[in-house]
């Protein structure tokens, strides 16, 4: 007779080895995490991208003191880095002694931030109308930076070109092209460089926009509307960039006044007269060009102010005198409809039968007696 013995033993669980990719910003300090999930107290080691032991458990054979244990246990070998430089970079491994043995591999990744970017402009200053161009460049990064423009507060998109230096570095240059206006003069104009190694590098410069002048014509007196006899200056207000050098004053198709008096941006005209109606010019020019703005003068007379209490009253008057004529006709007709719907009455009085008397006398004495019981005759008039 066979016997069965069956034997119960713990299932062997499988070891994971893991690890992550570094990226660190040269000069820094990089840290490479072994980590084991069910370790059985197998060997944890670490090995350069030469497959030089950095750390064997927690012995450094390696004679390279920027590497450091920061920790040791039965699932983790936790190793910094101190100082990276660009020749740090590579492929690091994990390797944990089983049968077989088992690796895992962190890549690190050596960031070199670029330089300050430098941006230029074609020219210092720009006409409006015309178009300017800017050139940003960021030096000697890893990997390639990226270049952003704004002008105010919007951005524009320029023209980059990428080129490559030695040991996997890069320059970027960014080209920006646009026409500008007077309001972009004293508008910043800024590069904005982004980089996985550095925050907010940007650079800036100032637009100097050139423009010809803006005129305008103020009355600085008299107030209200001119009239003959009166004083009268007007001051042409001019901006530009630059400033205007030249400000004339002239008549349209005429001749200034005689005694017309220019100081500066001013024109002063006194004793006004119909004589001075017509269009007044000021020109101002600087390098850019020429503008200018025009003033209708027409004088009123001096008592036309005066006229216009007397024209109101003359209205006031009429609208009056048509009510009262508007009252007396509607009175007129009332009193025509009033008459003509009251009727008058008068009687006669004859005596009844009088025609049948034989002479006057009976017919007078008829119409006496008779009188009560005469018949009434009406007559109606209007």
């Amino acid at each position: 007779m066979m016997s069965v013995c069956l034997c119960l033993c713990p299932a062997v669980q499988s070891q994971n080895l893991v690890t992550d990719n570094v990226a660190v910003v040269e000069g820094e300090v990089a840290v490479i995490s072994c980590r084991v999930k069910n370790n059985d107290d197998s060997v944890i080691q670490l090995l350069n991208p030469n497959r030089q032991t950095i750390y064997f458990r927690d012995v450094r054979p390696l004679k390279d003191a920027r590497f450091q244990l920061v920790n040791f246990s039965d699932n983790e070998l936790r190793v910094s880095l101190s100082n990276v430089t660009l020749s740090d970079e590579g492929r690091y491994v994990c390797q944990l002694y089983t049968d077989p043995p088992q690796e895992a591999y962190a890549d690190i990744t050596v960031l070199i931030p670029p330089g300050n970017p430098i941006i230029e402009s074609r020219e210092g200053q720009v006409i409006e109308g015309n178009e300017t161009e800017m050139t940003c460049t960021a030096m000697g990064s890893k990997p390639a930076a990226t270049i952003r423009w704004m002008k105010g507060d919007k951005e524009l998109q320029g023209k980059s070109k990428v080129e490559e230096m030695y040991d996997t570095m890069f320059t970027v240059t960014s080209q920006l092209t646009f026409t500008v206006t007077k309001e972009d003069d004293g508008v910043p104009v800024v590069c904005i460089v982004d980089h996985p190694a550095v925050k907010d590098v940007q650079a800036q410069t100032y637009l100097v926009v050139h423009y010809k002048p803006e005129v305008k014509i103020v009355v600085e007196f008299p107030d209200g509307l001119p009239r003959e006899g009166q004083n009268m200056e007007l001051s042409c207000q001019a901006k530009g960039k630059p400033h205007p050098q030249q400000i004339n004053w002239v008549k349209v198709d005429d001749d200034l006044p005689s005694h017309a008096l220019i100081t500066g941006p001013d024109l002063y005209i006194e004793n006004l007269n119909k004589t001075y109606n017509g269009t007044y010019r000021c020109f101002a020019a600087n390098s850019v060009g020429e503008s200018y703005d025009d003033y209708i003068l027409y004088v009123y007379d001096s008592r036309a102010g005066e006229g216009a209490p007397r024209a109101v009253d003359h209205a006031v008057i009429g609208g009056v005198v048509a009510v009262v004529v508007f009252a007396m006709l509607c009175l007129l007709i009332i009193l025509g409809r009033y008459f003509a719907r009251h009727k008058g009455t008068y009687f006669t009085h004859e005596a009844k039968g009088a025609d049948d008397a034989a002479d006057a006398d009976t017919a007078i004495i008829n119409a006496e007696g008779g009188h009560n019981n005469s018949d009434e005759k009406k007559e109606y008039y209007i």
